[in-house]
C-alpha cells in the first residue's frame, strides 16, 4: 500500500478535462471578466455620471462587439460539451456538492447565453447597434425604447446574479484546491499532475 494512501480512503481518479475544453474555458473566463469590468465602467460613465466621451462610447462599442463573440463562444462550447461530455465527478464528493456544482455549472451557461442576447435585444430596441467604425449589428427586433429600458435592467440584472456564481464557483474552487486538497480545480489546470 502507498505510503499516502489511507485504508479508509479511496484511490483517487484523476480525469482532466480536455485541452480543449480547458481553452474553451479559460478563454471564456478572460472575455466575461473583460465584459464585466466593461460593463460597469460603462455604466458608471454613461448612466451614472452621464459622461459621454470617447472613452464612454468605446466602452460601450467594445462591450456589444464582445458580447456577440461571447455568444458565438458559448455555443461552440455547449457544442463541445454536448458531443464530448465532461470527466466522471470527483471521487469522494458527496451528493449534494455534486448537485450544487452542476446546477451553478449550468446556471452559469444557460447566463452566458442569455445575457449576451438580451443585450443584443436591448440594443435593437433601444435602437443603439453601432460599433466600431460605424459597423452596424443586425437588429433582432424593431424599436421601442421603452421596453429596451426593461430589457437592459434585466440584463444588468442577471449580469450581478453570473457575478455571484462565478464568485462561489472561484470560492469553491479554491476550497477544494486548498482545504480539502484534491483535484478539482487540478483537472481545469494544464499541467499540473493530480494529487494522490
Amino acid at each position: 500500500m502507498p505510503e499516502d494512501t489511507r485504508p479508509d480512503e479511496p484511490a483517487r481518479a484523476f480525469t482532466p478535462y480536455s485541452g480543449v475544453a480547458r481553452f474553451l474555458h479559460w478563454l471564456t473566463v478572460a472575455l466575461v471578466l473583460i465584459m464585466t469590468m466593461s460593463g460597469l465602467v460603462m455604466v458608471d460613465r454613461g448612466k451614472d455620471l452621464n459622461l459621454w466621451d470617447q472613452l464612454t462610447n468605446t466602452l460601450y462599442s467594445g462591450h456589444k462587439a464582445l458580447g456577440l463573440v461571447v455568444l458565438a463562444l458559448m455555443v461552440v462550447r455547449l457544442g463541445y460539451r454536448l458531443a464530448n461530455g465532461a470527466p466522471p465527478d470527483e471521487p469522494g464528493l458527496d451528493g449534494v456538492q455534486r448537485f450544487v456544482a452542476h446546477l451553478t455549472h449550468w446556471t452559469m451557461y444557460g447566463l452566458l447565453v442569455a445575457l449576451p442576447i438580451l443585450g443584443w435585444l436591448g440594443i435593437s430596441m433601444f435602437p443603439a447597434l453601432g460599433t466600431f467604425g460605424g459597423i452596424q449589428i443586425p437588429a433582432l427586433t424593431g424599436p421601442d425604447k421603452a421596453m429596451s429600458q426593461q430589457v437592459l435592467w434585466l440584463h444588468g440584472s442577471l449580469a450581478y446574479l453570473l457575478i455571484v456564481l462565478i464568485a462561489m464557483h472561484i470560492g469553491a474552487a479554491l476550497f477544494h484546491h486548498v482545504i480539502r486538497c484534491d483535484n478539482v480545480l487540478r483537472r481545469m489546470l494544464p499541467g499540473l499532475k493530480p494529487r494522490k
